[in-house]
């Protein structure tokens, strides 16, 4: 009996010392604290690790966790400036850095948290447009974390980030932002095609210069060819038709041609001249009218008889022993000056008077 009961004593004993002991030790993981209270009052932060504590008098209220934390709160309906409901959804990244004050001076510090977050984002977008809102994301983001982390550095809590997830405008919003969209997006389309072919406009026209240009340049430079070529043709031909004059004149000279052969030259040339285009009017050189005295003395020594008779009129030519003959002269003047007439006529104009065998010459 008394052995069975001491039995029961040591038992008891063993687990009073077990609850004693786990009671005394406390183990806190890593990046975590424990808040320990001594009647119901702060005592003491327990680090990471083995600590130990009084049984039955100190007591670990709270365990704290260190380590960043993520929340993400749900939409929440925003008025803008233009009077637009959108939804804004956040997330925040905070960190406990003062586990006493987490504790005590707030009582939840999340929803603290999600209250503050949706106040503040609520001040911030009411004093944007919808577009400057979509397009503000990074400002709206400081400026929330700006506020949230002043409010909660007396909780002990560092707010390290804050993160727009959507804004979300109502449908009747989007159907027109992307009708607008769609406008400024053709808009800007037509803008660069038009600009597009403004600058091949301005290409084109600058290559058409360019080849005129060249085209110029290269009409100038074959017509300065042309031209010295036509020169030097000039300058060539000159030379020719001077060595000719030159070789002609010196023939001439050199034949010694009288009176009478001069003459007929001119009579030969006359319906020549004659056949000329607007040949109305004709200049009888002096030398001409010299030349026909000789003619006059040719013809005045044609027999009367027709060539039968060997009597001569005489006239005031000089007498030539070796003239040919008068006969055929005669018609070979006769000719020239019906065919000059003849030519003059054709032409419109009026053929030259020729003195009269018997008729003194013209001085």
């Amino acid at each position: 009996m008394i052995a069975s009961a001491l039995t029961v004593f040591l038992v008891l004993l063993a687990l009073l010392a077990i609850v004693v002991i786990s009671m005394t030790v406390k183990i806190v993981p890593q990046a975590r604290t424990g808040i320990v209270e001594r009647f119901g009052k702060y005592r003491a932060t327990l680090p990471a690790g083995l600590n130990i504590v009084m049984p039955f008098v100190d007591k670990v209220r709270y365990m704290i966790d260190l380590r960043e934390q993520v929340v993400s709160f749900p939409p929440q309906p925003v008025i803008t400036e233009d009077n637009l409901v959108v939804s804004i959804d956040t997330v925040i990244y905070f960190q406990v850095t003062d586990p006493v004050a987490a504790t005590y001076e707030i009582a939840n510090y999340i929803q603290a948290i999600e209250q503050l977050t949706m106040t503040t984002l609520r001040n911030i977008i009411g004093g944007m447009t919808l577009e400057h809102a979509l397009t503000s994301r990074d400002q709206i983001n400081n400026a929330l974390r700006g506020e949230l982390d002043g409010a909660t550095g007396k909780w002990g809590i560092r707010v390290n980030r804050v993160e727009l997830k959507g804004i979300d405008p109502p449908p009747s919003i989007k159907d027109a932002m992307e009708k607008q969209m769609r406008a400024d997006r053709d808009k800007r389309a037509v803008i660069l095609t038009a600009e597009g072919e403004r600058q091949s406009s301005i290409l084109r026209a600058e290559g058409q210069k360019q080849s005129s240009i060249l085209t110029a340049e290269g009409e100038r430079q074959a017509a300065i060819l042309r031209a010295q070529a036509d020169r030097q043709a000039a300058i060539l031909r000159a030379q020719g038709e001077g060595q000719a004059i030159l070789t002609v004149f010196q023939a001439i000279h050199e034949g010694n041609p009288d009176q009478k052969l001069l003459a007929y030259q001119y009579l030969q040339m006359l319906p020549r001249i004659a056949e000329g285009e607007g040949s109305t009017m004709w200049i009888i050189p002096a030398e001409l009218t010299k030349a026909m005295e000789s003619i006059g003395g040719t013809i005045g020594k044609i027999p009367l008889d027709g060539g039968g008779s060997k009597k001569r009129v005489e006239m005031d030519a000089p007498v030539v022993d070796d003239a040919p003959d008068e006969s055929a002269t005669q018609k070979a003047v006769e000719a020239a000056l019906e065919a000059a007439k003849d030519a003059s006529t054709a032409v419109g104009g009026s053929a030259p008077r020729l003195p009269e065998p018997d008729e003194p010459p013209a001085n």
